[in-house]
């Protein structure tokens, strides 16, 4: 997503009243009508916001912003040098840029509907992406820009034909996710399940879950907000929220939409599905995994409540393609690749291992997985990478590869719990991915399915670009 994004017209006097920001030189009643984090995209019209990151500080690039013809500057400090254009001085840029957007999502007329959740969120985002636009001018958030500025730079992108904004909302710690629901205000929220993800900083599951539920924060009492009825935390959290809560469930009777008789196809899945006590059948989804049907039953209620109709909802899921890097089918030679490098929790590698069992019973050849680390979970880590290789052996992988620092630690596991131990390779080292594809490669034959999953940091898809190398590819 571009930094540089048109947004209403605002002049440097009304952005410094928005943000409580110092207004200094330039002319005040200028048109802002972009917004931009990037000097290089400066043009126009174009409020540059100078943020401090990790590499940079965009406070060093004021002058060249203004000479590119920036309307103004948002930024934490006077530019040591003169600048032509209007400066508001703010105390924390990023959160000024927030107020900006929020100030902006006020004026636009849309419904918003805003997801968060451990594992799921992007995915389920993009089904109910399919469905509202399948009967809506549909807005939404682009790849994971699901943090405080990100979220911004979002909601800028609003246009006055959009009818439904579908956000995703991310976080690390506590009061993130409150911000953005503050900033969004959303008419439904929904959150998808409480997993593990995040311990590391959050401590234990009823934390997650607190986090997680702050999405209702800027919900107006009458919004309606979509619980997954399987997790025990957000169950016992139904008859607290002062919203109108309703309930997404697979495997019990309380939810306001259930889905049953579920079972996949060689090419996506098909479940029945209860929708507040009305019965429907053979619905179908693109996409393989039971957990894919939790997303599109949470795209189904969205939908419903939208207004739309059963057969506008039906053709709105068939709509739904992946996001990058999740869940990405494909042959690579004379194997097949399940390409779902984005992320990785405890939760996500079990479903995603499920989905491998189910493809790779109908193929030829003998199923594989090349696991990396799943990170951010603290103290709890060596544990889940043991259970993760006893899941492993418990899907009847035939081929495992450990990829990281947890590597060791999934491979015993594995090995104790049945898998042969000339079966399971080992590379610790995810700078040489080289070595782990010619592992892989020496291994498997023609036929088989090979899941590659991994926490993002892993960068597990450099094995595979790598596994194209025809040089390697040469037994």
């Amino acid at each position: 997503m571009k930094s540089e994004l048109t947004i209403l017209s605002y002049t440097p006097a009304e952005i410094a009243a928005i943000t409580g920001g110092t207004l200094a030189g330039g002319t005040p009643d200028a048109r802002v009508t972009s917004v931009c984090t990037d000097s290089r995209e400066t043009s126009a019209g174009s409020l540059f916001c100078a943020i401090r990151g990790e590499r940079t500080d965009g406070h060093m690039y004021i002058s060249q912003a203004c000479a590119a013809g920036a309307a103004c500057v948002l930024a934490e400090e006077m530019p040591e040098t003169a600048v032509s254009c209007a400066v508001i001085v703010v105390k924390d840029t990023i959160r000024a840029i927030g107020d900006l957007a929020a100030h902006y999502r006020d004026q636009a007329q849309v419904r918003v509907i805003a997801v968060t959740g451990s594992v799921g969120k992007t995915t389920t985002k993009e089904f109910i992406s399919a469905v509202a636009a399948a009967g809506f001018p549909t807005h939404k958030t682009e790849g994971n820009h699901n943090n405080d500025l990100g979220l911004s730079m979002t909601l800028f992108r609003l246009e006055p034909h959009h009818r439904i904004s579908v956000l995703e909302m991310g976080m690390s710690n506590l009061g993130e996710i409150e911000r953005m629901s503050q900033m969004a205000k959303p008419d439904i929220a929904l959150i998808t399940n409480i997993g593990t993800s995040h311990l590391a900083s959050l401590g234990t599951r009823e934390n997650i879950c607190r986090a997680k539920l702050e999405i209702t924060a800027g919900m107006k009492p009458q919004g309606i907000v979509l619980l997954n009825a399987d997790e025990p935390l957000l169950y016992e959290q139904a008859g607290s929220l002062e919203q109108n809560v309703q309930l997404l469930s697979i495997g019990s009777h309380h939810g306001d939409y259930r889905a049953v008789n579920i079972r996949s196809q060689e090419d996506g899945m098909l479940f029945d599905m209860i929708c507040r006590d009305t019965a429907l059948t053979n619905i179908g989804i693109p996409t393989l995994g039971k957990h894919n049907v939790y997303n599109a039953l949470a795209a189904y209620a969205v939908g419903y409540i939208l207004g739309l109709s059963e057969e506008t909802i039906r053709e709105g899921l068939m709509q739904f393609r992946g996001a990058d890097m999740r869940q990405k089918i494909y042959p690579l030679g004379d194997i097949t690749v399940i390409e779902d490098c984005y992320n990785a929790s405890p939760e996500s590698m079990r479903a995603a291992l499920d989905v491998l069992a189910s493809i790779s019973a109908r193929a030829e050849g003998c199923s594989a997985a090349l696991l990396g680390d799943m990170l951010e979970l603290g103290e709890y880590s060596r544990l889940m990478h043991d259970q993760l290789g006893q899941y492993v052996a418990h899907t009847k992988v035939q081929k495992l590869f450990c990829y990281g620092m947890m590597a060791d630690v999934v491979a015993e596991a594995a090995i104790k719990n049945g898998i042969r131990a000339e079966n399971v390779f080992v590379s610790l080292d995810t700078s040489d991915p080289q070595t782990m594809a010619k592992m892989i490669l020496q291994a498997l034959h023609g036929g088989d399915v090979l899941l590659v999953k991994a926490s993002r940091g892993v960068a597990a898809e450099r094995v595979i670009e790598c596994m194209k190398n025809p040089r390697l590819r040469k037994k």
